[in-house]
């Protein structure tokens, strides 16, 4: 007769998700980072952030471990994140990544304006997409 197979006991995390509060301190600490290598106007940051009350971006800037923002802002932070990081693996030069969000772009989706301006569009969709130009790029599927 064989052995008895273990018998396996399911795994215990510990792992709790972060709470609304806890990403929205790190990606707004994240965003002013990026604002910052980006020479991003309070008027350019307000609008990537979906245009909240003046009042209350400078709020999350002052203290943005007590801000909980929304989904819509959560999602615009995402993309922001990870066309950040898209351009320093593209780019390692950290002043050309910083600087290829200002300049003219002849790609067809920028139509010789820059990432910059479809990022300002105003729209997360707009966001979203030069998210994934860049991540087609690294992938080598965009022509």
């Amino acid at each position: 007769m064989s052995p008895a197979a273990p018998q396996l006991q399911p795994f215990a995390s510990s792992f709790e998700a972060p709470s609304v509060q806890q990403m929205s301190a790190a990606g707004l600490r994240a965003f002013g980072r990026i604002a910052e290598a980006w020479a991003l106007t309070v008027d350019e940051q307000i609008k990537l952030l979906g245009e909240p009350a003046r009042s209350t971006f400078f709020a999350w800037r002052k203290t943005p471990e007590v801000a909980k923002l929304s989904r819509d802002t959560l999602e615009r932070l995402s993309n922001l994140l990870g066309i950040y990081k898209s351009l320093q693996i593209l780019l390692p030069d950290a002043s050309a990544a910083d600087r290829w969000v200002r300049q003219p772009n002849t790609a067809p989706m920028f139509g010789g304006r820059s990432a910059l301006d479809r990022m300002l569009a105003g729209n997360v969709v707009d966001l979203h997409a030069v998210r994934r130009y860049l991540d087609a790029v690294r992938g080598g599927g965009w022509s």
